[in-house]
């Protein structure tokens, strides 16, 4: 069958092309085939540069009609590549003939053997596939993040004074508020997001084994290493490792991953929590017309963003780990076995924004349903037993720990009746018992930073 979104194997091209739809020019085989060809004609042009006998500098015309070359390219001209590498069974190769037929289109005809000259095919996947995530992550994965953060910043300024009976070990516990929980998981992003943008997109740059070997036989007199950081730090904005063999050693691509997988957990981890809160009937959720929760229950309306968001953040995570442990191992100075994966560095990340898209969606569609809130609070004041007794270890009561115990565990249902029948039959001053007797499950919620 013809490839389209109905016929396609993987979710990614096919369900959510729509969410994943702006990740094909960077990791499609399109988008790869034009970044080659970028880097291509970027180093062409800063070669052209250094002053090489046989190479005079180009003017700025001349400059601008190569880069068109890259900043035009279509459709047709990745079917040309393609159709050549058929013939050269070499993909960057094919790569190599384009730009060579396009610089003898430009009246550079005199100079093609300068294209390319003393690389090999690693010096152009290794700049490509790097300045492609870069992009990507800077364009698109970002952005989407930060929506989220921000997100989740306005619902926690927004619930900052909603009291909400914790559960720690599944278990009731002392209360809390429904901003901070909520805050909880934007300090845990922002810092590890913080993380992801500072992490370095490592790039090789050096010939067959990385010594600018071919490069410096030819014109031993220039400064090489100097041409290879200038060219990769200063006109891709990449990072040049200073010692690879012929391919990168992808350890900051093996931290990218790294990165990228510890967001993606702290959104499971939100994933579930707002999950189990729908389904502790703390939060509604706006219905759609139309839309069917179940083919079975006509009553239900499923937290399926969230559940949608959890599996690809998984899918996103087992790839990221695999891509991890595997790129920075290769047999001596280069095996195929990289080359292969790095293609699929597209796939956890297009998982990746399926979930970050998805837990948007759920979010926007949280109603507060305060009236729950309110209730499990009051149906749990034996929470606030630690206070009391906390208390009562300030004014130096005797064993105030092991008297809330045998109150809270000898009784199977803890009123505010309760609670305060017990403060009156204390041993304390009449302004402790009114002390104690104004803490509620409602404000017993601590305190915390502004946010």
């Amino acid at each position: 069958m013809e490839l389209q979104a109905l016929t396609a194997i993987s979710p990614v091209d096919g369900r959510y092309r729509k969410t994943t739809g702006p990740l094909d020019i960077y990791f499609s085989e399109f988008g790869l085939i034009k970044y080659r060809v970028l880097v291509e004609i970027e180093y062409f042009i800063t070669l052209a540069e250094v002053g090489l006998p046989q190479l005079p500098k180009l003017n700025d015309s001349q400059k601008h009609k190569l880069k068109d070359i890259y900043r035009n390219f279509s459709i047709a001209d990745a079917q040309t590549i393609k159709d050549t590498e058929k013939t050269t069974n070499h993909d960057v190769k094919a790569v190599e003939y384009f730009v060579k037929e396009k610089l003898s289109e430009n009246g550079l005809q005199d100079y093609l053997e300068f294209v390319h000259f003393g690389l090999t095919s690693q010096d152009i996947n290794n700049t490509s596939i790097p300045l492609s995530l870069k992009d990507a992550t800077t364009e698109q994965i970002l952005p989407s993040l930060k929506k989220v953060t921000e997100k989740l910043s306005t619902m926690a300024r927004e619930w900052k004074d909603i009291s909400l009976l914790a559960r720690t070990h599944g278990q009731p516990a002392s209360p809390t508020k429904l901003g901070k929980e909520i805050f909880v998981f934007v300090e845990r992003l922002n810092k590890q997001i913080q993380i992801l943008e500072q992490t370095s997109y490592s790039a090789k740059f050096g010939g067959a084994t990385g010594n600018f070997n071919a490069h410096y036989v030819a014109y031993p007199k220039t400064d090489w290493i100097g041409f290879g950081n200038n060219f990769v730090n200063k006109v891709l904005g990449l990072d040049r490792s200073q010692f690879t063999t012929q391919i990168e050693h992808y350890d900051n691509l093996a931290a990218y991953c790294d990165a990228v997988k510890r967001i993606n957990t702290i959104l499971i981890d939100l994933s579930r929590d707002v999950w189990t809160y729908v389904s502790m009937d703390y939060f509604k959720q706006k219905l759609k017309a139309g839309e069917i929760g179940s083919s079975a229950m006509p009553h239900k309306v499923n937290p399926i963003d969230f559940e949608n968001a959890e599996g690809n953040l998984g899918i996103a995570n087992a790839v990221f780990e695999h891509l991890a442990a595997k790129l920075p191992v290769s047999r001596l100075q280069r095996d195929l076995t990289d080359s292969t994966v790095l293609r699929n560095i597209g796939v956890p990340i297009a998982h990746s924004l399926i979930s970050y898209t998805s837990i948007l969606k759920g979010l926007d569609k949280l109603i507060l349903n305060e009236a729950s809130l309110k209730n499990d609070l009051e149906d749990n004041w034996a929470v606030v037993a630690e206070a009391i007794q906390t208390i009562l270890r300030r004014e130096a009561y005797p064993k105030p720990y092991e008297a809330l115990k045998d109150l809270t565990r000898t009784n199977t249902h803890i009123t505010e009746k309760a609670i305060q029948d017990f403060i009156n039959t204390l041993n304390v001053s009449d302004s402790v018992k009114a002390e104690l007797k104004k803490i509620t499950p409602h404000n017993y919620t601590g305190v915390n930073p502004n946010y």
